[in-house]
């Protein structure tokens, strides 16, 4: 199945940020809650989003050059 990679990993890592966000605002009523690692977790999820935005970008790249191993230009032929 094809999927837009890049399009997914950069939803969701602009919905990390998000999340940051608003713990960062409600940063007071958390900590009152016990939930003061909410913010983080979202710092985290924002960082790895970004990593994981650079690296399906860097993965479209070779795949639409032919170097990737799971290119089109390097599937096996089954005929």
């Amino acid at each position: 199945m094809e999927t837009d990679d890049v399009a997914v990993v950069t939803v969701g890592t602009v919905l990390w940020g998000v999340v940051l966000v608003l713990t960062l605002v409600l940063r007071d009523r958390l900590a009152d809650d016990g939930r003061d690692t909410w913010t983080a977790i979202a710092a985290a999820g924002l960082f790895l989003g970004l990593l994981g935005v650079n690296y399906v970008r860097r993965r479209r790249a070779a795949i639409r050059a032919g170097s990737h191993p799971t290119g089109a230009g390097n599937a096996p032929n089954h005929t």
